[in-house]
């Protein structure tokens, strides 16, 4: 696993914790460090000899702050550094706990992206009352048309049945009512369309549902919206947890996310990650890669038939 030293709102400090602890935790994990010598360092330091031997460095200094502008991963980086390790078979995956734009954008433009996806999705998985919720985007394409979001339920029903093994997953659209022309203008045009995709693995799309279908997850195992709206629930979701005295017992609202389309496994930490939330984002990068998730997802996704038409807002990933 590719881990970017540099990335987040307290790195290296807690990036430097949090791939210890996914080292102590996981003895098949093999982790490369890219990011200053003299931080590498200290981390291999604090390793017994066994462990030492799982861990190399790829020395880089440069990082893209959490402000910068995404076209800043186009410039030599930890995180573009950490993009071109996947590419060229060095590692298996990567872990950033920087900024979302750059770490998509360095991914899109080092690894490529899928057939039929021109905006990347990013996805985590809730835990609800009645299973685990995917919900996508959470903050990779934040204004996407009615025909990014048909592919992101293609894109979430597949990656539901291969990370979860959710059998005929049942995809709902978010908004602020289950009746159908509720919502805003792109809630109305994407019902249709989202309605008339092929979706993989046995899913059916099931309509519109609202923010508590997340929670509970009776209605849909997958839950599609917009990049700025899931964004803001995840962390809303989070603070609810906060506000409750900490999560349940069957785990809490993810600070990591899978992003999805882009020809390689990358997770995307939330910037202002801890130590714990660092190493789970590493524990569920070797999760996807052993599973062969990336690659059994975008199989999927070319047995779909795709409309070739991109959004008329859509455009290239930072141009």
């Amino acid at each position: 696993m590719a881990v970017d030293l540099l990335g987040g709102d307290d790195a290296p400090a807690v990036v430097v914790d949090g791939a210890l602890r996914a080292v102590r935790t996981d003895p098949d994990l093999h982790l490369l460090l890219v990011g200053p010598t003299e931080v590498a360092d200290g981390l291999i330091g604090a390793l017994d000899p066994e462990q030492r031997s799982r861990v190399t460095v790829r020395p880089v200094r440069t990082a893209v702050g959490m402000a910068d502008h995404p076209t800043a991963a186009r410039g030599e980086s930890t995180v573009r550094a950490a993009v071109h390790a996947v590419r060229d078979g060095i590692a298996d995956a990567l872990v950033s706990a920087g900024s979302t734009g750059a770490t998509v954008t360095a991914a899109a433009l080092g690894l490529g992206r899928w057939a039929g996806v021109r905006r990347p999705a990013l996805v985590a998985t809730l835990p609800a009352v009645e299973g685990p919720v995917v919900l996508l985007d959470v903050g990779g394409t934040l204004d996407p048309g009615p025909a990014t979001l048909a592919r992101h339920a293609v894109l979430g029903a597949a990656y539901a049945a291969v990370a979860h093994a959710v059998a005929a997953p049942r995809v709902g659209l978010l908004s602020v009512g289950v009746e159908a022309g509720k919502g805003d203008r792109l809630r109305r045009s994407a019902d249709p369309a989202l309605a008339a995709v092929s979706l993989p693995c046995g899913a059916r799309y099931v309509g519109l549902v609202e923010g508590y279908d997340v929670s509970l997850g009776a209605r849909a195992d997958v839950v599609v919206t917009d990049g700025f709206t899931g964004n803001v629930l995840l962390k809303a979701i989070e603070g609810a947890y906060a506000m409750a005295g900490g999560p349940p017992a069957s785990g809490g609202a993810p600070r990591a996310a899978a992003l999805l389309g882009v020809a390689g496994t990358v997770v995307v930490c939330h910037g202002a990650a801890r130590p714990d939330d660092v190493a789970s984002g590493i524990a569920l990068a070797a999760h996807l890669w052993r599973r062969g998730a990336t690659h059994t997802v975008s199989t999927l996704l070319d047995d779909v038939p795709h409309d070739p038409a991109p959004d008329r807002n859509d455009t290239e990933v930072a141009p």
